[in-house]
C-alpha cells in the first residue's frame, strides 16, 4: 500500500495520510469489510512512525471510513461516509477550506499551519483558563471584552487612528464585521461600490442581502478615480468598500493622493467608505488609511487578528461613530448573542504581553523574504505582475505565453491548488489572472509549478517565433 506520502508538503503529515488513505481505498474500490494493513505494516511501508499512522487510523475510525475491532485490527467501514460525486465536487466553490486535502493551496488567503507558533497562543490560552473562569463559560458583553477593545484602543492610536473604547465593538473575524454592517446599513435595492478586483466573500454577502453594485477598477495606486468619479456622476452610491492596504487579491495599497481624493469624493457624493484593513499588522512602512485621515467622520474601519494569529479563534473588530457601534451590538445581539469571551481575553493576553508584535515582527520578516524571492521567479517575460506589493500575501499575476485551461491542468497534475481570477471579480467573468499567495511559493509543489510554466512558456514563445528548441 504505497501512498507516496511527500513529507516536503506544507501541511500536517497525519493529515496528508489520512487523505491518502481514504483516496486509496476509493481509487482501488476496496469493498466494506475489507482487512487495512496493520498500523506496523503501514508504517514500514511509507517509512512513517507509529506514531503518525496510530493518529490516522484514529481519524479514519472518527470519521467513519476505517472501523476497529479489538483484537482483530483495522477495517474498511460497512457504510461508509458518501463521497461527493464528481460533478458536484466541482460544484463546491470553497475547496480551498477542504482542509483534508492534500493539495497545495497556493491561492489561499491565510497562512500554513507551520508558520503559526502555538507556544505563545497556547500558554495564553492557559493563563486565561487559569485565572479567568468566567471566559470558560459566558458569552462576552454586547461590544466585547473591555481588556481587548482597551488593547485594540492602543493599537488603533499606533497607526494615528484615534478613537475611545465606546466606538469599538469586537466580532466574530472581518466576515462578521461585514455581514453586520451590511444587515445594519443596507437594504435590499440600495447601491454600493465595489472594487474590481476585490474580495469574493463580500460580493457573495452582498447578493444574499439583495444589495446592489457597480465595480471600481482597481490599480496599483488603489481604486481608479477616473472610473469612480464617471460612476458617481450618473449613480448615487450609499456606501464604498475599499481594501486599503495588500488588498485582496492584488496586494496593492492606497496612494497618498488616491486616498484624500476619495475622502473628497465621499464628502461631496455624500457616500461612506467601509475600509477593510484585514491585512494592517503585515504594513512594512508608512501608508495611508482613510480612517486616520478622515477621524471617522465618513469612515467605517474595521479588522481582523485571524490572518496573524490564528483563523480559528475568529476575532475581529469595527471601528465607527458610536451611534453605528450601538446599532451594530444590537443587531449583533439579535443575529448571534455574542463573541467569544474567552477567544477575545486570549488575543487581549497575547497584545497586553507583547507576545503578538514580537509574533507579527517574525512573520513581516518572513514574508518581505518570500515575497521579494516570489517576484524574482516570475520572470517578466514568462509572468505578467499586476504590481510589485511592498509586503503582505498576494502577488496577482499570470502567465504570458500558456492558456489558462493549461495552466489549471498543469496544477492539477502538480497537487496545487488554484485561485481563479474570476472568483474575485463581481460578476465572475473569466480572467486569466492568479492570485499567488508568497507564504507557499517555496514549496516544493509550486517551485515545480512554476518551473513546468516557464518550460512551456519556452516551448510557446520558441514555436511563435518559428525557432526549433530540439
Amino acid at each position: 500500500m504505497d501512498l507516496n506520502i511527500n513529507r516536503n508538503a506544507t501541511g500536517s503529515l497525519v493529515r496528508q495520510l489520512v487523505a491518502s488513505v481514504s483516496d486509496w481505498i476509493n481509487a482501488h474500490g476496496i469493498r466494506p469489510g475489507a482487512r487495512m494493513p496493520s498500523i506496523r505494516q503501514l508504517a514500514t511501508e511509507n517509512g512513517l512512525s507509529l506514531s503518525s499512522v496510530i493518529k490516522a487510523y484514529d481519524q479514519l475510525v472518527a470519521s467513519g471510513v476505517l472501523e476497529s475491532r479489538h483484537g482483530s485490527g483495522f477495517f474498511v467501514a460497512q457504510r461508509r461516509p458518501e463521497a461527493l460525486a464528481p460533478e458536484a465536487e466541482e460544484a463546491v466553490a470553497w475547496k480551498l477550506f477542504d482542509n483534508p486535502s492534500i493539495q497545495l493551496k497556493l491561492g489561499c488567503g491565510w497562512l500554513p499551519d507551520v508558520w503559526r507558533d502555538d507556544s505563545d497562543l497556547g500558554q495564553a490560552i492557559r493563563q486565561v483558563v487559569r485565572c479567568d473562569s468566567h471566559a470558560l463559560f459566558n458569552y462576552s458583553t454586547p461590544l466585547g471584552s473591555a481588556p481587548l477593545r482597551l488593547q485594540i484602543q492602543k493599537r488603533l492610536g499606533l497607526i494615528d487612528i484615534h478613537v475611545d473604547q465606546a466606538q469599538i465593538i469586537t466580532t466574530q473575524g472581518a466576515s462578521h464585521g461585514l455581514d453586520l454592517l451590511v444587515r445594519t446599513l443596507l437594504e435590499p435595492g440600495d447601491l454600493v461600490l465595489v472594487e474590481s478586483p476585490g474580495y469574493y466573500n463580500l460580493f457573495n454577502l452582498l447578493k444574499l442581502h439583495g444589495v446592489k453594485t457597480l465595480a471600481v477598477p482597481r490599480t496599483a495606486q488603489g481604486p481608479d478615480v477616473a472610473s469612480l468619479e464617471r460612476l458617481l456622476g450618473a449613480h448615487e452610491p450609499k456606501y464604498f468598500f475599499v481594501n486599503s492596504m495588500y488588498q485582496n487579491p492584488t496586494g496593492t495599497s492606497l496612494a497618498p493622493s488616491v486616498a484624500y481624493r476619495l475622502l473628497q469624493l465621499a464628502t461631496l457624493h455624500d457616500f461612506r467608505i467601509i475600509e477593510d484593513d484585514i491585512y494592517a499588522d503585515f504594513q512594512n512602512g508608512p501608508t495611508s488609511r482613510l480612517a486616520s485621515l478622515d477621524a471617522l467622520d465618513r469612515v467605517i474601519y474595521l479588522a481582523s487578528f485571524s490572518k496573524t494569529l490564528s483563523s480559528s479563534l475568529r476575532v475581529g473588530y469595527v471601528v465607527a461613530q458610536p451611534e453605528i457601534i450601538n446599532r451594530l451590538a444590537e443587531i449583533k445581539m439579535v443575529t448571534g448573542i455574542g463573541c467569544s469571551l474567552l477567544a477575545e481575553n486570549v488575543v487581549a493576553t497575547l497584545l497586553a504581553n507583547g507576545a503578538y508584535r514580537k509574533l507579527i515582527q517574525r512573520l513581516r520578516l518572513r514574508l518581505n523574504k518570500q515575497m521579494a524571492n516570489t517576484l524574482r521567479q516570475l520572470e517578466p517575460a514568462l509572468w505578467e505582475v499586476f504590481a510589485e506589493p511592498s509586503g503582505g500575501l498576494f502577488i496577482w499575476a499570470r502567465p504570458r505565453h500558456v492558456p489558462a485551461a493549461r495552466v489549471q491542468r498543469i496544477a492539477e497534475q502538480l497537487q496545487v491548488q488554484l485561485s481563479q481570477g474570476s472568483t474575485f471579480l463581481p460578476n465572475g467573468e473569466g480572467n486569466d489572472w492568479l492570485r499567488l499567495n508568497v507564504a507557499y511559493t517555496q514549496d516544493a509543489r509550486a517551485q515545480a509549478f512554476f518551473r513546468e510554466i516557464e518550460r512551456e512558456s519556452t516551448v510557446g514563445t520558441s514555436v511563435l517565433m518559428g525557432i526549433d528548441i530540439k
